[in-house]
């Protein structure tokens, strides 16, 4: 894959941070770290992604004879998704909640939650 898959995930990651950090919402803020999230995905595609290799499968496989992709790099690309939408629902609850009692969702409105 080359180079250009580290440089698109570095790309995307910067682009959401940016994002995150001029949002005046939090709903707006969320997608941006759901996006920074998405960035992990293209990094570990390009760790664990081998030209010509087939499933870590090996019940047909004599050893040696074809390459196969690491699993374990399936295996956390699987749990960043997992985790990912579970931060991203818990986030979107919890501004939710937020709206309904200080009725809005801009940062710097939020009054009532200093000291």
């Amino acid at each position: 894959m080359g180079t250009w898959v580290f440089l698109a995930a570095g790309w995307v990651l910067l682009v959401a941070l940016y994002g995150l950090v001029t949002s005046r919402n939090l709903i707006h803020a969320i997608g941006c770290l759901a996006v920074a999230q998405s960035s992990t995905y293209l990094l570990l595609l390009a760790v664990g992604y081998r030209r010509g290799a087939t499933a870590p499968v090996y019940s047909d496989l004599a050893p040696g004879t074809r390459p196969v992709v690491d699993p374990v790099v399936q295996a956390l690309a699987l749990t960043d998704v997992v985790v990912g939408a579970t931060v991203t629902a818990l986030l979107l609850a919890l501004t939710i909640q937020l709206r309904k009692r200080h009725h809005t969702v801009d940062p710097q409105a939020l009054t009532g939650l200093k000291g």
